[in-house]
């Protein structure tokens, strides 16, 4: 192929509406954990063939990023393969991103004849549909949607445009329904735990048209249950799990619910049997650590530290806490919350050190990610406060959460903690002065330190 032609086949691989025009950077993803997840999503065959052709696509371009050319063809020609088998004579639309990626994927490998086919199959469809753009079929601004949710949470707002985009083509497309409620619930995780009203208005409306996803009824049963609503929330969960008993990521949510609405011992035991199906869940790794980890709370409130046999069993579920929460961040080296968790576990156990490296990786992460970062920092402050007992790094950490937001629950938490300090240590060193100093700003009206 002479540049000239190259330069022409380059252009219009640009104009393409698919997963290597939508800037999904390999630098942004944390591609061994989507790799997992999408495996696993084959594995149960969640989605039916139409959500299993998206997944396959999105395994091909995973492939792809991983250097793996031949088996991200593989991927993306069974994607075609089932769309075509799922959606027989109204299959065009739903092959333009395929098509698309196809088209990328034959360029890279240097197969420009292939590249130039898929080309020619994109401009067919096109013209089939002049009526408009290629971006603005409904088909594929779902597919969009559905590879922003999938790929990071860095891009779930992207995700819930598109998805809001395609509803107002398409209102009561299933698969567009229950993508909009997921990515909404989603969001609203990351920066609540009470639950909105659209949140659930819309997991109603996406469990209509989905009456057999279980993982919807388990995500709807947790948002009543938090909005204690408690009967119908039980009610759903049931169902959800009668239907799916073997799903990790129903399994997962059944596991929450019990845990902090019922039955600890029968999430573990749930959990546990997922475990089996999906070794390689850091989800479920992370739900069992936080199950352990409330066993072990609870023991220590009723004072079990005051008996041997007690501590015994502290120290016990202590470790399988650890033991979990290390497979978590294993599996997915960027999650910073159980990453945190773990620092904070290391650090009851006594390993100052280990929790300070800890500490250090998600603080780095959160940083470079600009997530969860100030939660880090609060954690980071208790830590020099209460186990390394080191008052001035404690204060200056506390400080900068309070620099981050001071309304925040982690803001007036480190409020609350340089209070104590203020308290009791001002007079003891030169170093407890920062605590004295940001005291007499707040009483002068400033904002923070």
């Amino acid at each position: 192929m002479s540049s000239t032609e190259a330069a022409v086949v380059k252009d219009e691989l640009n104009k393409l509406e698919c997963y290597f025009t939508w800037d999904l950077e390999k630098e942004k993803l944390d591609l061994t954990d989507i790799l997992n997840r999408l495996e696993g999503h084959v594995d149960f065959k969640r989605g039916g063939d139409a959500g299993l052709a998206q997944t396959y696509n999105s395994l091909g371009f995973v492939k792809y990023l991983l250097g793996s050319h031949e088996e991200a063809l593989v991927f993306m020609q069974k994607s075609v393969e089932l769309i075509k088998e799922y959606w027989d004579n109204n299959c065009d639309r739903w092959l333009i991103v395929p098509y698309g990626n196809l088209a990328w994927l034959q360029y890279h490998m240097k197969c420009f004849g292939e590249c130039k086919g898929y080309l020619e199959k994109i401009k067919s469809i096109e013209q089939k549909f002049s009526d408009s753009a290629l971006g603005l079929h409904h088909e594929v601004l779902g597919e969009k949607a559905w590879a922003f949710f999938k790929f990071s949470r860095k891009y779930y707002n992207q995700a819930k445009e598109c998805f809001e985009k395609a509803l107002e083509l398409e209102p009561e497309n299933a698969q567009w329904n229950c993508g909009y409620a997921f990515v909404l619930h989603r969001i609203e995780t990351q920066f609540s735990t009470k639950p909105s009203l659209a949140t659930i208005k819309q997991l109603r409306l996406a469990l209509e048209a989905n009456s057999d996803n279980d993982e919807l009824k388990a995500i709807l049963a947790l948002k009543l249950a938090q909005s204690m609503e408690y009967d119908e929330g039980e009610k759903l969960m049931e169902e959800a799990l009668e239907g799916s008993p073997n799903a990790p990521n129903v399994i997962r949510y059944v596991g929450k619910f019990l845990r902090d609405y019922g039955s600890v011992e029968t999430s573990i035991a749930l959990l546990k049997r997922a475990l089996e199906k999906s070794p390689t869940s850091a989800f479920i790794h992370h739900q069992l650590g936080l199950c352990y980890k409330r066993k072990k709370n609870y023991l220590q409130s009723q004072g079990g530290q005051k008996s041997t046999r007690a501590a015994a069993e502290i120290q016990r579920l202590r470790s399988q806490c650890i033991y979990h929460l290390d497979k978590t961040t294993e599996l997915r080296c960027g999650f910073i919350i159980a990453m945190n968790e773990l620092a904070i576990q290391y650090s009851e156990d006594g390993k100052l050190d280990r929790a300070e490296e800890l500490f250090q990786q998600a603080l780095q992460i959160a940083k470079e990610k600009n997530e969860s970062l100030q939660y880090v920092i609060r954690c980071y402050a208790e830590f020099h406060q209460y186990k390394r007992r080191s008052f001035p790094e404690a204060i200056s950490y506390h400080m900068e959460c309070l620099k981050i937001d001071k309304d925040s629950k982690d803001g007036k938490k480190s409020a609350k903690h340089l209070n104590k300090i203020n308290d009791r240590w001002s007079s003891k060193s030169s170093g407890h002065g920062s605590a004295q100093r940001f005291f007499a700003k707040k009483e002068k009206g400033h904002a923070g330190p």
